[in-house]
Protein backbone atom coordinates (compact mmCIF):
# COMPACT_ATOMS: atom_id res chain seq x y z
CA UNK A 1 0.00 0.00 0.00
CA UNK A 2 1.27 3.56 -1.42
CA UNK A 3 2.11 6.46 1.24
CA UNK A 4 0.54 9.38 1.09
CA UNK A 5 2.19 12.70 2.69
CA UNK A 6 -0.09 13.77 5.77
CA UNK A 7 -1.42 17.29 5.49
CA UNK A 8 1.09 18.48 8.26
CA UNK A 9 3.86 17.68 5.45
CA UNK A 10 6.02 20.78 4.45
CA UNK A 11 5.83 19.04 0.72
CA UNK A 12 2.16 18.60 0.71
CA UNK A 13 1.26 22.27 0.38
CA UNK A 14 3.35 23.05 -2.15
CA UNK A 15 2.28 23.74 -5.83
CA UNK A 16 2.99 20.83 -8.73
CA UNK A 17 5.94 21.83 -10.77
CA UNK A 18 4.79 24.45 -13.64
CA UNK A 19 4.62 21.93 -17.15
CA UNK A 20 6.83 23.48 -19.30
CA UNK A 21 5.35 25.20 -22.62
CA UNK A 22 6.44 23.25 -26.22
CA UNK A 23 7.39 25.71 -28.45
CA UNK A 24 4.50 26.26 -30.96
CA UNK A 25 5.26 24.18 -34.04
CA UNK A 26 5.24 26.12 -37.06
CA UNK A 27 2.63 24.84 -40.02
CA UNK A 28 4.68 22.37 -42.46
CA UNK A 29 5.71 24.56 -45.61
CA UNK A 30 3.74 21.29 -46.89
CA UNK A 31 0.19 22.50 -45.83
CA UNK A 32 0.98 26.29 -47.74
CA UNK A 33 2.63 24.17 -50.80
CA UNK A 34 -1.00 21.86 -51.23
CA UNK A 35 -3.23 25.57 -50.71
CA UNK A 36 -1.08 27.12 -53.36
CA UNK A 37 -1.93 24.30 -55.44
CA UNK A 38 -5.11 23.89 -54.83
CA UNK A 39 -5.78 27.53 -55.21
CA UNK A 40 -3.48 27.47 -58.75
CA UNK A 41 -6.06 24.51 -59.92
CA UNK A 42 -9.00 26.59 -59.18
CA UNK A 43 -7.71 29.20 -61.29
CA UNK A 44 -7.00 26.72 -64.19
CA UNK A 45 -10.02 25.21 -64.26
CA UNK A 46 -12.06 28.55 -63.92
CA UNK A 47 -10.03 29.49 -67.01
CA UNK A 48 -10.57 26.80 -68.95
CA UNK A 49 -14.77 26.89 -68.26
CA UNK A 50 -14.03 30.58 -69.71
CA UNK A 51 -12.04 29.29 -72.71
CA UNK A 52 -14.89 26.80 -73.67
CA UNK A 53 -18.18 29.19 -72.48
CA UNK A 54 -16.15 32.22 -74.79
CA UNK A 55 -16.03 29.76 -77.60
CA UNK A 56 -19.15 28.65 -77.90
CA UNK A 57 -20.34 32.21 -77.38
CA UNK A 58 -18.65 33.05 -80.51
CA UNK A 59 -19.48 30.36 -82.74
CA UNK A 60 -23.30 31.24 -82.23
CA UNK A 61 -22.41 34.86 -83.02
CA UNK A 62 -20.17 33.85 -86.19
CA UNK A 63 -23.42 31.54 -87.33
CA UNK A 64 -25.48 34.62 -87.79
CA UNK A 65 -22.54 36.51 -89.06
CA UNK A 66 -22.05 33.75 -91.70
CA UNK A 67 -25.48 33.65 -92.02
CA UNK A 68 -25.72 37.00 -93.19
CA UNK A 69 -22.88 36.62 -95.85
CA UNK A 70 -24.65 33.76 -97.63
CA UNK A 71 -27.82 36.17 -97.67
CA UNK A 72 -25.77 38.98 -98.67
CA UNK A 73 -22.78 37.74 -100.55
CA UNK A 74 -20.73 40.43 -98.38
CA UNK A 75 -18.18 39.55 -95.84
CA UNK A 76 -20.17 40.12 -92.53
CA UNK A 77 -18.39 40.94 -89.17
CA UNK A 78 -19.38 38.76 -85.88
CA UNK A 79 -18.72 42.15 -83.76
CA UNK A 80 -17.77 45.46 -84.74
CA UNK A 81 -14.43 45.69 -83.73
CA UNK A 82 -13.40 42.03 -85.29
CA UNK A 83 -10.16 41.95 -87.32
CA UNK A 84 -12.00 38.60 -88.92
CA UNK A 85 -14.83 37.74 -90.22
CA UNK A 86 -16.28 33.91 -91.19
CA UNK A 87 -15.75 32.29 -94.27
CA UNK A 88 -16.80 28.53 -94.18
CA UNK A 89 -18.99 26.30 -92.02
CA UNK A 90 -17.68 22.91 -91.57
CA UNK A 91 -19.85 19.90 -90.66
CA UNK A 92 -19.04 16.51 -89.86
CA UNK A 93 -22.16 14.68 -90.48
CA UNK A 94 -21.20 11.60 -88.66
CA UNK A 95 -20.45 12.95 -85.44
CA UNK A 96 -23.18 15.79 -85.48
CA UNK A 97 -20.53 18.83 -85.26
CA UNK A 98 -20.23 21.88 -87.12
CA UNK A 99 -17.71 24.97 -86.95
CA UNK A 100 -17.87 28.12 -88.34
CA UNK A 101 -14.29 28.90 -89.92
CA UNK A 102 -12.97 32.54 -89.62
CA UNK A 103 -9.84 33.66 -92.09
CA UNK A 104 -6.51 33.82 -91.29
CA UNK A 105 -5.34 31.93 -88.26
CA UNK A 106 -3.93 33.94 -86.12
CA UNK A 107 -3.96 33.35 -81.83
CA UNK A 108 -6.50 35.88 -81.60
CA UNK A 109 -8.92 33.94 -85.09
CA UNK A 110 -8.17 30.87 -83.46
CA UNK A 111 -9.89 32.09 -79.84
CA UNK A 112 -12.91 31.80 -81.59
CA UNK A 113 -13.12 29.17 -83.91
CA UNK A 114 -11.18 27.03 -86.71
CA UNK A 115 -9.22 29.45 -89.01
CA UNK A 116 -8.62 29.37 -92.72
CA UNK A 117 -4.86 29.17 -93.20
CA UNK A 118 -3.31 31.92 -95.30
CA UNK A 119 -1.78 31.22 -98.75
CA UNK A 120 -3.87 27.93 -98.73
CA UNK A 121 -7.40 27.79 -101.28
CA UNK A 122 -10.38 27.62 -100.84
CA UNK A 123 -12.32 24.07 -100.03
CA UNK A 124 -13.56 22.83 -103.25
CA UNK A 125 -10.53 24.76 -105.54
CA UNK A 126 -7.40 23.12 -106.98
CA UNK A 127 -4.87 22.75 -104.32
CA UNK A 128 -5.16 21.60 -100.72
CA UNK A 129 -7.28 23.70 -98.11
CA UNK A 130 -6.49 23.54 -94.68
CA UNK A 131 -8.14 24.69 -91.67
CA UNK A 132 -6.71 24.96 -88.11
CA UNK A 133 -8.28 24.82 -84.83
CA UNK A 134 -7.44 24.44 -80.80
CA UNK A 135 -7.55 20.64 -79.31
CA UNK A 136 -9.32 21.37 -76.85
CA UNK A 137 -11.99 23.33 -78.27
CA UNK A 138 -13.96 23.14 -81.87
CA UNK A 139 -11.11 20.34 -83.63
CA UNK A 140 -11.05 18.32 -80.48
CA UNK A 141 -13.53 16.39 -81.96
CA UNK A 142 -11.04 15.11 -84.83
CA UNK A 143 -10.22 12.64 -82.67
CA UNK A 144 -13.15 10.67 -83.38
CA UNK A 145 -13.21 11.40 -87.14
CA UNK A 146 -12.04 7.92 -89.10
CA UNK A 147 -11.07 7.23 -92.89
CA UNK A 148 -14.61 7.23 -94.72
CA UNK A 149 -16.33 10.03 -92.86
CA UNK A 150 -17.16 12.75 -94.72
CA UNK A 151 -17.07 16.21 -94.16
CA UNK A 152 -18.93 18.91 -95.56
CA UNK A 153 -17.97 22.58 -96.17
CA UNK A 154 -20.07 25.24 -96.84
CA UNK A 155 -18.01 28.14 -98.57
CA UNK A 156 -18.99 32.11 -98.26
CA UNK A 157 -20.68 32.05 -101.96
CA UNK A 158 -22.89 29.51 -100.77
CA UNK A 159 -21.22 26.42 -102.87
CA UNK A 160 -20.80 23.06 -101.13
CA UNK A 161 -18.12 21.05 -101.35
CA UNK A 162 -18.09 17.66 -99.79
CA UNK A 163 -15.13 15.36 -98.70
CA UNK A 164 -13.76 12.10 -97.80
CA UNK A 165 -11.27 10.86 -95.30
CA UNK A 166 -8.21 9.52 -96.68
CA UNK A 167 -6.57 9.08 -93.51
CA UNK A 168 -5.02 10.69 -90.45
CA UNK A 169 -1.23 11.29 -89.34
CA UNK A 170 0.78 13.24 -86.87
CA UNK A 171 3.56 15.63 -88.24
CA UNK A 172 5.90 18.23 -87.15
CA UNK A 173 4.22 21.95 -87.67
CA UNK A 174 7.74 22.65 -89.90
CA UNK A 175 7.90 19.42 -91.58
CA UNK A 176 3.89 19.11 -91.89
CA UNK A 177 3.61 17.24 -95.87
CA UNK A 178 1.40 19.70 -96.96
CA UNK A 179 1.17 21.33 -100.62
CA UNK A 180 -1.12 24.19 -100.52
CA UNK A 181 -0.63 23.35 -104.96
CA UNK A 182 -1.22 19.95 -104.84
CA UNK A 183 -2.82 18.10 -107.57
CA UNK A 184 -6.39 17.47 -106.93
CA UNK A 185 -8.94 18.95 -104.57
CA UNK A 186 -7.99 18.18 -101.24
CA UNK A 187 -9.03 19.02 -97.84
CA UNK A 188 -6.77 19.02 -94.34
CA UNK A 189 -7.87 19.97 -91.24
CA UNK A 190 -5.09 20.52 -88.43
CA UNK A 191 -4.65 21.38 -84.67
CA UNK A 192 -1.81 20.20 -81.90
CA UNK A 193 -1.61 16.58 -80.42
CA UNK A 194 -1.54 14.89 -77.95
CA UNK A 195 -5.14 15.85 -77.90
CA UNK A 196 -4.54 15.59 -73.63
CA UNK A 197 -1.53 17.79 -73.09
CA UNK A 198 -1.58 20.62 -71.57
CA UNK A 199 1.68 22.34 -73.44
CA UNK A 200 1.97 23.68 -76.55
CA UNK A 201 4.26 21.15 -78.72
CA UNK A 202 5.41 20.66 -81.97
CA UNK A 203 3.11 17.81 -83.32
CA UNK A 204 0.30 18.33 -85.10
CA UNK A 205 -2.70 16.18 -85.83
CA UNK A 206 -3.61 15.94 -89.45
CA UNK A 207 -6.86 14.92 -91.45
CA UNK A 208 -6.52 14.38 -94.96
CA UNK A 209 -9.55 14.50 -97.34
CA UNK A 210 -10.03 14.46 -100.96
CA UNK A 211 -13.02 15.95 -102.89
CA UNK A 212 -16.03 13.86 -104.21
CA UNK A 213 -18.62 15.99 -104.94
CA UNK A 214 -19.58 19.87 -105.26
CA UNK A 215 -22.96 21.89 -105.23
CA UNK A 216 -23.20 25.39 -106.52
CA UNK A 217 -25.92 27.63 -104.78
CA UNK A 218 -28.35 27.47 -107.20
CA UNK A 219 -27.18 24.06 -108.91
CA UNK A 220 -26.96 20.50 -109.32
CA UNK A 221 -24.55 18.42 -107.59
CA UNK A 222 -21.42 17.94 -109.43
CA UNK A 223 -19.81 14.49 -108.43
CA UNK A 224 -15.96 14.16 -109.06
CA UNK A 225 -15.67 11.09 -111.18
CA UNK A 226 -11.78 10.56 -109.70
CA UNK A 227 -13.35 10.50 -106.53
CA UNK A 228 -15.74 8.25 -106.76
CA UNK A 229 -15.40 4.93 -104.39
Amino acid sequence: MSETLPLSHPLAWQRPPRRQRLPRQRRPKSRLIALLLVLAGLVLAGQGVWIHAKAQLAQVLLDRAFAETLATGRSVKPWPWADTWPVARIDLPRLGESAIALAGASGQALAFGPGHVQDTPEAGDPGTAVYAAHRDTHFRILRDVKPGDEIDVTRRDGRRVTFRVTGTRVATWDVSGIDPRAPGRNLVLATCWPFDATARGPYRYLVEAEEIRQQSPAGPVVADASMAP
